[in-house]
């Protein structure tokens, strides 16, 4: 019941009701096709001709003798559409961007019976033509709305159909204003402009005693079927929910008059998909503005044309006297912006949230701030990166870039309920669909205006197949794409030396930034995505194909080390490389599985020393680090990367790239910590599809605790870990239908003793006992294994290794130090590992030259008593600004001595 409580609060009580429907959308299917099994007797209709950015107003009354039990509705428009019934608004923004594949049309399914009474009735349609394409949309070149539904009173069925005995408008309000600046041509929205001294004969148009009698019959364009909208197939994703009208955050604060040129910032919660609202006594003529404070998100990227960043804003045009109106184009932002002349009185400005249809379900928490923040800011920048499609933002493009979706998709699986996972469904069934005769594979689509491939990121969404599979247990969907995927891998080829040759593309793009080893990543990438593929021949009964997915994959890894290794930089470094060391490269071979367990010393030490992933590959620099059992070593990149993003007050989400005034505000690609911390902080992954069997096996770093909850097809798994001095707690609850193998971190204990739910189960170095539902699975260095059934359970090891800043609030000594209220000697061992006002941490005084060696700087740490040392860790304040601008510097060369007591 708690879940259905949070999911309402973003809906009005008639979304509500429409929940049965909505999740009976998420169904299993492969690549999507039309439906043969809806007998269509509706016509297409439209105004007599179609414009750009064209809003178009349909009304059909009839009566029944009873209400309804059933009423299936089915509606196709390009592009979008809202609908009242009597009077109701039942469905906010339906229809999605067209697309299912190159020809075809979605169609909604909903059941009007909650909203159809006995007499007359009628149904009301505002229907919106985009009359665009764009990097998410294909469109028709034709207006078009397709009605049909089959209501049941009794025994007896009655069938609406969409035909000319309906009635139409051209809305008089909406016109396609070409003034000023416009949203850029990767969207294929407009800009919303409406006049309302031209819409009086439209006022209550929705309700049922409207006079449309002046309203003439739409055009016949055809039936189902017919082009330009041709096949139907059902929507795949749930309707979108939404909120009634809010208000916003600082309302009380909000002006009660119109402000001139100078903007209102109306704030909002956090960054948001919204339509927003106002309510103004105005004279007629009057024009406001709206728009978000993300109008122009990405303006700085490198390599954009800065005339083509802008989305989305409104202009509304005052009747006189007191007035309403609310910008039906979504806009996303953390603030909204009116522009309301003087002389305007405001009586109401207020919002209305709307959204991809999924509940934040996983969680992440733990004894750092710092990580629980930049989990949530990842979160946050998940969902405001869903609706129609995954996108890479929700503002300059809104496109499925599938080198996003890869990531999104991982992230997603800890984050939301399982209704996201048709989102994911959607963009693998579109992607094969929209495969090139070629055979090539390229996002975004749906897209007619790019049809670029990007041979990397179309290797990666070939591996995340697999990965998506493995999560929800969905096999039609990937089994489906299997012919997609077969065509695309037999484009590369792999040359005399056993490794892959390259492959350009249409853009030859790995990552943004410098100093990329393409060769070295071709190979990663390939290997991946044969992985998939030699597993989907399997799962789909195409055996025969396996032994030569598997011939590729060996060959890559028997060679891989011998041409790939630079065994005098101790480094994978392709021959002919020369810029600095490539750390995505160097990750992603570990990822793959091609780096040997033998070379992890050394790419961790790559990956502490080299920096030049764009947050899209850091998610896989992350990955890579706990694979290899780095965990404190992740966690001091985590700290260094995204320090600023954490610290930074005014954005709840993640930027598109490091300096955040260089690309958007909230971009997909980045949320590498999200997974990272959820599937290995955390360690909870699936090993078996659809999470039948799965593991918790957590690495926790510095982390004293971490509570998580990754939402899966058979139910929450709850994970708590606590670490307090010699003595680990591990808690799991396990849904119904799952084997869980749980290792009990031991952190270097020589004698552990393991109890589960309170008996002994592992003691002396070897298992004990008996408890119902668990068995010993075995141990390492570092975990002791057990594999445990459906339940509750709580184990308690004792006996484990220490972790204890032994250094904290400890005395220090320094013959260089910059004391203020903010820097200081003590605040080095402060335990603080992200500067606050206050407590910056520790620094010298400011030298003329880099080179101290003539007078080193040192620091002294009495530790109190002869200690044993694990590490010694020492993080740089790269949170704050040095002098000039950058970060503050931190030691090239230094040195680290330990002696007793004197």
């Amino acid at each position: 019941m708690h879940d259905v409580t949070r999911r309402s609060a973003l809906r009005s009580a008639i979304a509500v009701a429409l929940a049965p429907t909505l999740g009976s959308l998420i169904l299993p299917g492969s690549a999507p096709t039309a439906s043969a099994a809806v007998s269509w007797t509706a016509k297409w209709v439209w105004a007599p001709s179609s414009s750009a950015n064209q809003w178009v107003a349909f009304r059909r009354s009839f009566t029944l003798g009873s209400a309804p039990s059933t009423a299936v509705t089915r509606i196709a428009a390009d592009s979008k559409y809202w609908l009242w019934v009597n009077g109701t608004l039942v469905v906010f923004e339906g229809g999605l961007k067209r697309g299912p594949n190159r020809t075809d049309t979605y169609y909604d399914e909903i059941d009007l019976a909650p909203y159809l009474t006995s007499g007359t009735n009628t149904v009301a349609l505002l229907v919106r033509y985009f009359g665009k394409q764009g990097f998410s949309h294909s469109s028709s070149g034709k207006g078009g709305l397709l009605f049909q539904s089959d209501i049941t009173t009794g025994s007896t069925v009655t069938r609406l159909v969409s035909d000319t005995g309906w009635k139409h408008t051209v809305h008089p309000g909406y016109s396609n204003n070409t003034s000023g600046t416009q949203v850029n041509f990767r969207l294929p929205e407009s800009n919303v402009y409406y006049d309302a001294r031209n819409a009086a004969a439209m006022a209550d148009w929705q309700s049922p005693g409207f006079d449309d009698s002046a309203w003439s019959a739409p055009t016949d364009f055809g039936a189902a079927g017919a082009a330009p909208w041709n096949g139907l197939v059902e929507r795949p994703i749930p309707q979108f929910r939404y909120s009634g009208l809010k208000t916003y955050t600082n309302d009380a604060s909000l002006p009660s008059a119109g402000q001139g040129s100078t903007a209102i910032s109306a704030t909002l919660p956090s960054d948001i998909q919204v339509t927003p609202y106002l309510k103004v006594d105005a004279p007629a003529g009057a024009v406001i503005g709206i728009q978000t404070d993300h109008y122009d998100d990405g303006r700085g990227l490198v390599g954009i044309d800065q005339t083509t960043i802008f989305n989305v804003r409104a202009t509304y045009v005052c009747a006189g006297g007191v007035q309403e109106f609310e910008a039906l184009g979504w806009m996303s932002g953390t603030a909204v912006r009116y522009t309301i002349p003087a002389g305007v009185t405001i009586v109401d400005l207020k919002y209305r949230e709307s959204g991809y249809d999924t509940d934040f379900a996983g969680s992440f928490t733990s004894s750092d701030p710092f990580f629980d923040t930049v989990w949530t800011k990842a979160a946050r920048t998940m969902y405001v990166n869903m609706r129609d499609n995954y996108m890479d933002c929700p503002t300059r493009e809104r496109a499925q870039w599938w080198g996003d979706v890869v990531n999104q998709l991982k992230e997603g699986f800890y984050t939301f309920d399982t209704n996201s996972h048709a989102l994911g469904k959607k963009a693998i069934s579109q992607l094969a669909a929209w495969q090139k005769d070629s055979g090539a594979l390229y996002s975004p689509m749906p897209s007619t205006i790019w049809t670029a491939e990007l041979p990397h990121q179309m290797l990666a969404s070939v591996w995340s197949f697999w990965t998506f599979h493995l999560y929800t247990g969905d096999t039609s969907t990937v089994t489906g794409a299997y012919p997609a995927v077969k065509k695309y891998l037999d484009l590369w080829s792999l040359g005399s030396d056993g490794l892959v040759v390259h492959r350009a593309g249409d853009w030859d793009w790995q990552d943004w930034g410098s100093n990329i080893d393409t060769r070295v990543l071709d190979n990663c990438w390939y290997y991946l995505a044969l992985d998939t593929a030699a597993k989907l021949a399997d799962l789909s009964g195409n055996t025969d194909d396996v032994a030569g997915w598997q011939a590729r994959r060996t060959s890559i890894k028997a060679n891989f080390d011998a041409l790939l290794w630079n065994s005098t930089k101790n480094e994978y470094r392709s021959p002919g490389y020369t810029g600095d060391t490539d750390d995505r490269a160097n990750a992603l071979a570990v990822v793959a599985g091609l780096a040997a367990a033998g070379h992890y010393p050394a790419i961790t030490d790559v990956l502490r020393a080299h920096l030049n992933a764009s947050p899209y590959m850091e998610f896989y620099v992350l990955e890579a680090l706990y694979l290899m059992g780095a965990a404190t070593v992740a966690e001091e990149r985590m700290r260094n990367r995204f320090a600023a993003q954490v610290t930074d007050p005014a954005c709840h989400t993640l930027w598109e790239v490091w300096v955040k005034s260089e690309g958007t505000d909230n971009h997909a690609w980045n949320g590498g910590p999200l997974y990272a911390l959820s599937a290995y902080a955390a360690g909870v992954r699936p090993t078996k599809a659809g999470w039948e069997t799965y593991e918790v096996v957590p690495q926790t770093g510095t982390l004293t605790k971490i509570n998580a909850v990754a939402p899966t097809v058979e139910g929450d798994i709850r994970v708590g870990i606590t670490r307090d001095g010699t003595q680990v707690t591990l808690t799991l609850t396990s849904p119904d239908g799952t084997t869980a193998r749980v290792g009990v971190p031991t952190y270097g204990g020589l004698q552990p003793v393991v109890k589960a739910n309170g008996t002994t189960v592992f003691t002396g170095g070897s298992s004990t006992g008996s408890v119902n539902g668990l068995s010993h699975d075995g141990k390492d260095s570092s975990y002791i294994y057990f594999k445990v059934q459906p339940g509750t359970w709580t184990f308690t090891a004792t006996g484990t290794g220490r972790l204890d800043d032994l250094a904290l609030s400890r005395p220090v000594t320094s013959n260089n130090s910059l004391e203020n209220s903010n820097w200081g000697r003590s605040r080095l061992t402060d335990g603080r590992l992200t500067g606050v006002s206050g407590a910056r941490g520790y620094t010298s005084n400011e030298f003329t030259s880099a080179d101290v060696a003539a007078n080193p700087v040192w620091v002294e740490i009495d530790l109190g008593a002869d200690t044993g040392l694990d590490a010694v860790r020492l993080f740089p304040r790269t949170d704050t600004p040095a002098a000039g601008g950058g970060t503050a510097g931190f030691p090239v060369d230094f040195t680290i001595q330990t002696r007793p007591d004197e």
